[in-house]
């Protein structure tokens, strides 16, 4: 994005240098990274970086609202509603798509945000890395609001911990070894030695107050010794758990009441998501709609996306939508249609230009009126979408930084 900066880095860019990086960028943890890592990092200017954080600020003001819970009661499954909820999320993800609107200029626009924790462990590490083998310029920085490594790590381990000792803490996945994100379990533990638990290694049972069931008390069993779990940073997905629930064999309910404490609740999953989107007004956030309460259907039908409320990883979605797939959609309520943005091909490359998507992650304190933003993760693509699935056999896409002018 800035084009003296993207210059240098290219000229002084070399296939052994990248592959060095990976080869050390593996080294801590072999063969947990799974995810292509892109070549390049993405330098974003100051004006840019504002123009994001205006519209991550703006949603923060619904989300504070005082009838906030209230408007979205309805996006959390009554089959999914975990007691327990706090007054707010702990951890926000905002994502960007670096986009070109109607005058050709650059601009944020907002694709999906989540009440749930993305890669905190993993962006510190790989950053490290990185900058060993390529040149990052002085006044740049992955972290925002003034952050640095010891501050962020200091943050997050706050929020995880929640004043409980790090053995009453878990990291609670499903099968989470075998999780395509699983270097982030692993850098987490790094910096915050909490176990990594499985779903199916949950023990539920009495305390000495509970006189009939199970009992609200979870545990977990480390070298034959049971110890109780106080505290859930919880990593599962709910729609992941529904679809393989039933291969799991009996596992502890986690919807019911337990007597443990979690960050982040599961219901802010639900709360801010795409549900959110309809409910917001900005030049930086695309016009969204509740497919149940659209009053006519827009005669640009082709500029906009249909979505799942409640999917996760881009399942589901309909890009090229006709008045067909409107009418199919069984329960519209659960729907959301969204107009396209358009991906700028904004890195260049020693190819063909990639497009670029910026995570924003924000960090929110107990007992703090907002939360504040800390740090990022990119991904690069040269496909239709940002994913996978989409950039097959490509070069200079995948995982990645994005570093803001101070």
């Amino acid at each position: 994005m800035i084009a003296s900066i993207r210059e240098q880095f290219n000229n002084n860019f070399s296939e052994e240098k990248y592959l060095n990086f990976l080869k050390d960028l593996n080294k801590k943890h072999p063969g947990a990274i799974e995810f292509r890592v892109a070549e390049t990092p993405v330098f974003i200017p100051k004006d840019f970086t504002e123009k994001m954080i205006s519209a991550c600020e703006a949603i923060v003001d619904v989300i504070t609202a005082p009838d906030f819970k209230a408007i979205t009661q309805r996006a959390i499954p009554i089959t999914e509603n975990v007691p327990g909820e706090n007054d707010h999320t702990d951890f926000i993800a905002f994502d960007f798509g670096i986009c070109e609107n109607k005058m050709g200029e650059l601009e944020p626009q907002l694709i999906e945000m989540q009440g749930f924790p993305t890669l905190f462990g993993f962006q510190v590490y790989y950053p490290k890395i990185l900058e060993k083998y390529f040149d990052i310029p002085e006044n740049f920085s992955h972290y925002l609001s003034g952050y640095d490594e010891a501050s962020y790590i200091a943050f997050l381990r706050d929020i995880i911990l929640g004043g409980h000792q790090p053995e009453n803490v878990i990291l609670l996945e499903l099968k989470p070894h075998k999780q395509k994100t699983r270097i982030d379990f692993y850098c987490t533990q790094d910096y915050i030695p909490i176990p990594i638990v499985c779903l199916t290694e949950l023990k539920q049972e009495a305390g000495p107050n509970d006189s009939v069931g199970r009992g609200k008390k979870l545990f977990y069993e480390k070298d034959g010794k049971k110890i109780e779990i106080k505290r859930i940073y919880n990593r599962i997905i709910f729609d992941e758990l529904l679809q393989i629930k039933d291969s799991l064999g009996d596992v502890v309910d986690i919807t019911q009441p337990l007597d443990v404490e979690w960050a982040p609740h599961p219901n802010w999953f639900y709360r801010i998501s795409k549900f959110t989107l309809p409910l917001i007004k900005n030049p930086y956030i695309p016009e969204t709609f509740y497919l149940n309460e659209l009053k006519e259907v827009p005669k640009d039908l082709e500029n906009y996306v249909l979505k799942p409320l409640f999917s996760f990883a881009g399942q589901g979605v309909i890009i090229d939508v006709t008045k067909k797939d409107l009418d199919e959609v069984e329960q519209p309520e659960n729907w959301i249609l969204q107009r396209k943005v358009k991906y700028a091909d904004v890195i260049k490359t020693p190819n063909t230009p990639a497009k670029a998507e910026i995570r924003i992650f924000y960090f929110w304190r107990k007992g703090a009126a907002r939360p504040v933003a800390v740090s990022n993760l990119a991904r690069l693509s040269k496909g239709k979408m940002i994913g996978v699935r989409y950039n097959m056999d490509k070069d200079w896409v995948g995982g990645s930084v994005a570093y803001f002018e101070k």
